[in-house]
């Protein structure tokens, strides 16, 4: 299906020429004599990119850039104007106009400009897109702080489920920054104990001095400033389910008293005689091997096993980049939101570098990522420019990514797509490109339901 490109202009042999210009480079053109004309035009039919000249009787080019702006975003605008109101159209951008051209026009700076707007706006659609299935994932499914639908990740929370309802203690494993938190959370919320308390506990940010004591509670006077006695993690738990996060960095000592709590369900408070006993799951977390921890002799093997009844690796994001556009479509909202920015998407160059850069760091450094671009950005669109020096290098704009773990038809379908944006949605190009004949790819546009 060709794409629809509407030109307003008061000079029939302006909009005529213009027009058969663009119908060489394989658009569908409709063409209007006038503002009112146009914009019946653009509330009737399906308009890709709309060229108006800006001073036109009735209704001028402002006029009907601001009506566009306003009932239908998406549409670029590029404005014609001659010499004497340039200032004019640069007023008209701010208003929301995507480009001007002067006249008399130049047709080879039209069609790359044409190509361009087209371009961006796809880009804001696909953009748009990914907003709607990101708020469809957090609002109708059971993991809704979970963004992710790659394989590896269905596979993850295929397991968070079956053993949520359990009481089986886990150990999720993973590196930094690929969110075993969520996946804590989202086992507790799935359990028995939801309306309980969650307790976490950060083993790695207090001192061995205090985690016992942060852990068990202590007695008034047991040590230097106990000045009253405290309840611990675990007796605050008590019903609920404590998480403890990088469990790989306790002591020997506090692994012992660990164990009994897992064992038995008892324990004392520093300095006191009491024995208590709760009811808790036990969920930890960390980014060591603990099996090499174990040869080391830095970890209890006991322990181990106790705490790895079942076992959940969440892979790094590296593993699963079929994820990384929806993530990035979401921390792009809340940081638009946040820093009050309107930003509707993120350009192909932008994206490629995304999916090329091997993310050391997960998620916690992809969300970094986007939060710098979103504060960096100047326009409408996050640029390559607009992203840490460490992510946007050695990108290739005619690359096209297919993520390990994705399906045949599904890299078929990306494949597809990103042939007929970089062809202007022309299908005949795009068949002899993919060398296939036009109506296997009318079908399969059909079967994948393609826009």
């Amino acid at each position: 299906m060709k794409l629809n490109i509407l030109i307003v202009d008061d000079e029939k042999n302006i909009r005529e020429g213009l027009g058969s210009s663009l119908e060489m480079d394989g658009y569908n053109i409709l063409l209007a004599e006038n503002g009112r004309a146009g914009l019946n035009i653009v509330n009737t039919r399906d308009i890709d990119l709309v060229i108006s000249d800006l001073k036109m009787p009735g209704v001028s080019g402002e006029e009907l850039l601001k009506n566009i702006s306003a009932s239908n975003p998406t549409i670029p605008v590029i404005i014609l104007t001659g010499h004497g109101t340039i200032e004019s159209a640069v007023n008209a951008m701010r208003d929301g106009a995507f480009d001007f051209l002067t006249k008399p026009v130049n047709l080879d700076r039209m069609s790359l400009l044409v190509k361009r707007a087209l371009e961006n706006r796809q880009l804001i659609l696909q953009h748009r897109e990914l907003q709607k299935e990101v708020e469809k994932m957090t609002k109708n499914n059971k993991f809704s702080s979970i963004i992710g639908k790659s394989a590896p990740m269905r596979r993850v929370l295929d397991i968070v489920e079956q053993v949520a309802e359990t009481k089986a203690s886990v150990l999720i494993t993973g590196e930094s920054g690929v969110g075993k938190e969520l996946i804590a959370e989202a086992i507790h919320n799935l359990s028995a104990r939801k309306e309980k308390k969650l307790v976490e506990v950060h083993c790695a940010a207090l001192a061995e001095s205090l985690l016992e004591s942060e852990l068990f509670g202590h007695e008034k006077g047991s040590f230097t400033g106990a000045i009253a006695r405290k309840k611990g993690r675990f007796e605050l738990s008590d019903g609920g389910t404590i998480f403890l996060d990088e469990i790989g960095e306790i002591s020997q000592q506090v692994q012992i008293k660990l164990l009994r709590v897992l064992q038995e369900k008892k324990f004392e408070r520093v300095g006191g005689e009491e024995t208590i006993e709760v009811d808790i799951r036990i969920l930890s977390a960390t980014n060591k091997d603990l099996k090499n921890e174990i040869e080391k002799g830095n970890f209890r093997e006991d322990l181990f096993y106790r705490l790895n009844v079942v076992n959940i690796h969440i892979p790094p994001l590296r593993d699963r980049k079929e994820d990384i556009e929806l993530l990035s479509a979401a921390f792009l909202k809340e940081f638009s939101e946040e820093n009050g920015k309107k930003i509707e998407g993120i350009d192909q160059k932008a994206r490629i570098a995304l999916y090329k850069y091997n993310w050391p760091g997960n998620i916690r450094e992809l969300r970094n990522c986007i939060e710098s671009a979103v504060v960096m950005c100047k326009g409408s669109m996050i640029t390559l420019t607009d992203m840490p020096p460490s992510v946007g290098t050695g990108t290739d704009e005619n690359s096209i990514i297919i993520p390990i773990g994705i399906s045949m038809d599904s890299a078929e379908k990306e494949i597809i797509k990103a042939t007929l944006f970089h062809e202007n949605g022309n299908k005949t190009k795009t068949a002899e490109i993919l060398g296939i004949g036009r109506k296997t790819l009318h079908r399969k546009i059909s079967e994948y339901n393609i826009d």
